[in-house]
């Protein structure tokens, strides 16, 4: 288990915890209230800018997670390493679908912490994975 070696990287790591309850309304919490969430992808869901934290949560997340059943998706960390506000990790996720089918993608993270709360989130994944399992390509 990652365990935390600054405050910026436990606010993270709390930020994926609390993530994994699927709980929007502790999500929301965890963000700061002009937070970004930038899936660094093209032409897949989510893909473009998101923000500020309630449309982050009601326009972004919340649509995500329906297409995942209830519970899912989880990530876990395998790595985390930050400078000052600056934290970057290593996720796997994984879940799986409304229709059954298996979901499992790798995951590169860098997110700005600002005021105890993740403020700034930049997501990079496979693409290429996303668009080939929504029948995109």
């Amino acid at each position: 288990m990652v365990k935390a070696s600054t405050p910026q990287e436990q606010v993270v790591l709390e930020f994926f915890a609390t993530l994994n309850t699927g709980d929007l309304e502790a999500i929301r919490a965890a963000l700061h209230p002009e937070a970004t969430w930038v899936p660094m992808v093209e032409g897949v869901p989510g893909a473009g800018a998101h923000g500020p934290r309630d449309r982050i949560v009601d326009e972004f997340l919340a649509p995500v997670r329906g297409l995942f059943v209830p519970g899912d998706p989880k990530n876990v960390v395998d790595r985390i390493a930050s400078s000052g506000d600056l934290v970057m990790c290593e996720t796997r996720g994984s879940g799986t679908l409304r229709d059954g089918r298996t979901y499992s993608n790798r995951y590169a993270w860098s997110i700005d912490v600002r005021d105890g709360k993740v403020f700034t989130i930049r997501e990079y994944m496979d693409s290429l994975y996303v668009a080939k399992l929504f029948g995109m390509v």
